[in-house]
């Protein structure tokens, strides 16, 4: 009966891998999603295996002021990195300021410390943050506005303590909105997607696709 013990425990661990790598590849590159802040809608994140999209859906009275409402789905990245999407509304019009984009942040809290580079709905393409846990953010000191609106691509590098946005339309050079320092954010940060519809009565959703993260290798 003995010879029998080694080839089941072989099948319940490749079982238990398996299981453990499916739950995992529900996310894509991401290992978690959740409402930051409590929103009164509750939001989603699902991962399309085949077409490599994500679709998010989320609420949220905003992400300013010194607390935030939204839906997130991210993983921890340790040290410098570079990610890249394409974003897209889903839906009819809805508040001119509902937000998509990147984020990186101190932690899951709502008055977390933050960047983000976001597209809102009526097209404006905004480098903002938090510098202190639950600071007031400031217009227009805590923003940096690009001039031009509307565009598919998004990016988000962190160079040490510096962050930088481009955006930009699919197949063309990306455009720098701007950079700013963050002394405080940690070197363990956590890096993701987002969608904020601006108004807590309503639930937003939004296509991203053509997510990379890139990780420069350690010299």
């Amino acid at each position: 009966m003995s010879r029998f013990i080694k080839p089941l425990a072989l099948v319940i661990a490749l079982f238990i891998y398996t299981g453990a790598f499916a739950q995992t590849d529900t996310l894509g590159l991401f290992s978690n999603h959740l409402d930051i802040g409590h929103p009164k809608n509750a939001g989603t994140a699902q991962y399309d295996k085949v077409t490599h999209t994500y679709t998010l859906r989320g609420s949220g009275y905003n992400i300013w002021f010194n607390r935030d409402e939204f839906q997130y789905l991210f993983r921890k990245i340790k040290g410098d990195f570079t990610v890249t999407a394409n974003f897209e509304f889903i839906g009819g019009k809805g508040n001119g300021h509902r937000k998509i984009g990147w984020m990186i942040r101190q932690s899951t809290d709502d008055k977390s410390i933050h960047v983000s580079a976001v597209e809102h709905g009526d097209g404006l393409t905004v480098l903002q943050w938090r510098s202190i846990t639950g600071e007031n953010m400031k217009d227009p000191e805590g923003e940096i506005f690009f001039p031009e609106k509307t565009f598919e691509v998004v990016q988000l590098q962190r160079i040490g303590k510096k962050i930088i946005m481009r955006v930009g339309h699919v197949g063309e050079t990306l455009k720098t909105v701007g950079a700013h320092v963050m002394p405080n954010m940690p070197e363990d940060a956590l890096v993701g997607l987002f969608i904020c519809s601006h108004d807590p009565e309503v639930t937003e959703e939004a296509k991203v696709w053509d997510v990379h993260i890139d990780i420069p290798e350690k010299k």
